[in-house]
Order: C-alpha cells, then structure tokens, then sequence
C-alpha cells in the first residue's frame, strides 16, 4: 500500500491561502484499483469489506497444507503428541474438509478485516471545507463531488464516500433536506444489508463445519458397532478378542474427536465472526455520524 504525506490543514498551506481554496491540498490519498488487498495480488477484488472467493480458496489451501504438514513434523520430532496428531490423520475423512472449511472462512475473515482497515482511512480525509460557515447547496455540492474525485480514485468503492456522492448527485432534484436525510438512510440500510449478506458463505462454513463432525461421529460409531460384533463372534479367542476390541475403541475415537474438532472449529470461527460483525457495525455507525454532521448537518435547501 502507498504511503502519502499527511494531508495540511488550510492554515499550514500557503498555496490555498493565496488561492483562497477553502480545501486542504488535493493529493490523491487512496486508490482502490491498486490498494486494496485482492486487487495488489492481481484477484478481483470484492465489493467494499465483501471478500472474493478466488483468494481466499487459494489461502485456504497453503494454510491447510501448512497445518498438516506441522502436525506431522510435531508428531515426528515429540512422539509425546502423537493423541493429538491423531485427531487429525487417524480420524477417517472428515477431519481433512473440516479445517479446509475452518481454514477458508479464516481467510475470508482475515480479507475483510484488512478491507475494512482501508475503508477506515476515509476518516483522515477532509472532504468539506474547513470553514464553520460553509454550506451545502446545488452549487457547492459539485465543489464536495469533485473534491471527493480528488481524494480517491473512484467514490463509489468506498461505503463513506459512496453514500455522499449517490445523496449529492441528487440535490438538483430535491426541494427539502429531509429528502436527502431519506436518500441517506436507505443507503445507509442498503450498506448494513450488504456487508451483513457478505457473511453468507462464512456461516454457510460454520454450519457446515459441525456437520461434517456429526458425519464423522456416526461413521466411527458404526465402525465401532461393526468391530463390536466381532468381538462378540470371536468367543474365546483372546487374539480376535483383543484385535476387535481395537477397532471398536478406534471407531469410538472416531465418533468423539472428529466431533470435537469441528465443535472447536466452529467455536473459534464464531468468536472472530461476532468480533469482525463489532467493528463493521461501529464503522457503519461512524459513516451514519459523518454523513448527518457533514452532509445533512450543512445543507440550506428550501424547507417545507
């Protein structure tokens, strides 16, 4: 990501005191075509804190591969942590799409914070004028708009500047401020329904996470029955008793740990889901705060 020198106040810069630009400098601060996390590795990146699917898959895979391959290295080199090495590569099937999901949904979590990290730095910005008399009128919005193409590349990839530009476009068409108050609300809901819509396949994963558990469950637990009536054909043979009785307390390991992994997965991915929801709800209310101080707060239409 490109460093920019921090934006001067209009005091500090001689430039717009001779201009009399009521504007800080008009340095273009933040490009998405070539900041955000998705676009710099060349993916398509997704619709404001929304993640692709492309690279979190690809993601998934490397730390999937990774996780295995160190819990064979632990295994190797601390046989003392062989139990544990066993949930995972002595379990049957399960256990292997389990933390590709767990894995997946880590990564598109990890995407959106860092996009939501970048949509947070249209707070440094100073889109109005600094002047406490400035007001927003048909004419003076055309100044903000252009001021906003300044600033960024494109408003419309960011969820602040977004709502701004799509309220501003339509003050030649409104006689009322509380028409734009309207126009800002249903963006405002229509951002909340976006971003929460994001977190689809996420909890697709966190459903699907326990299930895939729950199928390891029943698979070991009819290996177990299936050892178990072995043993109960083996009569008196101790070496057929003591073989099927390891098959059925390896069944039952099945049924109890692949369970357990997915439970644990699931548990974790919630806790970062519920924190990742937390910060993308306090930054939806900073836009709304934005958007009523400095939008609506400075408009002068004519009132019913």
């Amino acid at each position: 990501m490109e460093n920019h020198p921090p934006l001067k106040s209009t005091a500090d810069s001689p430039s717009a005191m001779i201009s009399g630009n009521p504007y800080q400098n008009s340095h273009k601060s933040l490009d998405w075509s070539r900041s955000d996390i998705e676009r710099r590795l060349g993916f398509r990146g997704g619709r404001f804190t929304s993640p692709g699917n492309t690279l979190s898959l690809i993601i998934a895979l490397l730390l999937t591969a990774a996780f295995y391959t160190a819990v064979i290295l632990v295994q190797q080199k601390w046989p003392q942590t062989r139990w544990f090495a066993a949930m995972f590569l002595e379990r049957g099937p399960c256990p292997y799409p389990t933390m590709l999901l767990f894995f997946w949904a880590l990564a598109m979590l990890l995407l959106k914070w860092r996009k939501l990290v970048f949509q947070r730095r249209v707070f440094g910005l100073s889109l109005m004028p600094q002047e406490p008399e400035f007001v927003l009128t048909s004419a003076t919005a055309k100044e903000v708009r252009d001021r906003m193409g300044m600033l960024v590349d494109n408003p419309h990839n960011f969820v602040l500047f977004n709502r701004i530009d799509l309220a501003l476009a339509n003050l030649h068409n409104i006689g009322h401020t509380s028409d734009v108050a309207a126009i800002l609300k249903v963006q405002a809901e229509n951002d909340e329904a976006q971003i929460a819509s994001s977190y689809g396949i996420i909890q697709g994963f966190m459903w699907g996470i326990p299930v895939l558990g729950f199928i390891g469950t029943v698979l070991g637990l009819s290996q177990a029955i299936g050892a178990f009536t072995d043993t109960l054909q083996a009569g008196g043979d101790l070496t057929a008793i003591r073989a099927s009785l390891k098959t059925v307390t390896g069944g039952l390991a099945t049924a109890f740990e692949t369970t357990l992994v997915a439970l644990v997965c699931a548990f974790i991915l919630q806790l970062i889901v519920s924190f990742m929801q937390s910060l993308e709800s306090q930054f939806l209310d900073n836009c709304n705060d934005v958007c009523s101080r400095q939008v609506a707060g400075k408009l002068r239409l004519q009132e019913t």
